[in-house]
């Protein structure tokens, strides 16, 4: 069975030039969706996928109407072939029931997987020359230099017992784990139960 499957990636756009091409190529059931091709969620997909048998032939209008990706577009039409369904773009004459369209495929899914291990080697490169020199990534740990300097004053005024633990939190522009790690840092036993009621 030919199955088509035509998608825009809005509500206002029309899919009518994709069915009709669709129409022509022989499709008995078309899945037609509405949805951006960025998102992971695509209903009328999904439905296709599950409806699919061996011997179905999947086909689109052009290549960029399945896969979000080159990544996306080789794991979509990988779940096709273990289905036992092939696969055909329109527009780029591209199918996978024949042995050149088995080739072109593989060697986009090997371009595919190159792309993935070139951008995992930069990034590994990048993150081992950031370590070299004395960098590391994420969240710097412990208390800016700026926010320490309000130790004291800190300090002062919840063993004064004139403001509250958020009063003293709001007048020094900090966070109420701040404060603690502040006292804390002070010497000042914290009574949390006492500051819980």
């Amino acid at each position: 069975m030919k199955i088509g499957y035509a998608r825009v990636s809005t509500q206002d756009q029309n899919l009518g030039l994709q069915l009709q091409a669709l129409k022509e190529a022989g499709c008995e059931k078309i899945f037609k969706e509405k949805e951006s091709g960025a998102k992971a969620d695509r209903p009328e997909l999904a439905k296709l996928l599950e409806q699919i048998r061996e011997g179905d032939t999947v086909i689109v209008w052009k290549l960029d109407r399945l896969g979000r990706s080159l990544k996306h577009l080789i794991e979509t039409v990988n779940l096709f072939a273990e289905k036992g369904a092939e696969f055909k773009s329109l527009k780029e004459s591209f199918d996978t029931s024949g042995a050149t369209g088995k080739l072109v495929f593989n060697i986009f899914a090997s371009f595919a997987e190159f792309e993935r291990d070139m951008i995992r080697k930069r990034t590994n490169a990048g993150l081992a020359n950031a370590r070299r020199v004395g960098r590391t990534g994420g969240r710097p740990k412990g208390l800016s230099d700026e926010i320490k300097a309000k130790a004291e004053t800190a300090k002062i005024l919840y063993e004064s017992k004139s403001l509250s633990v958020n009063g003293i939190s709001r007048q020094l522009n900090i966070s109420k784990t701040t404060l603690y790690k502040l006292l804390e840092s002070k010497g000042v036993k914290v009574n949390v139960k006492a500051l819980a009621m």
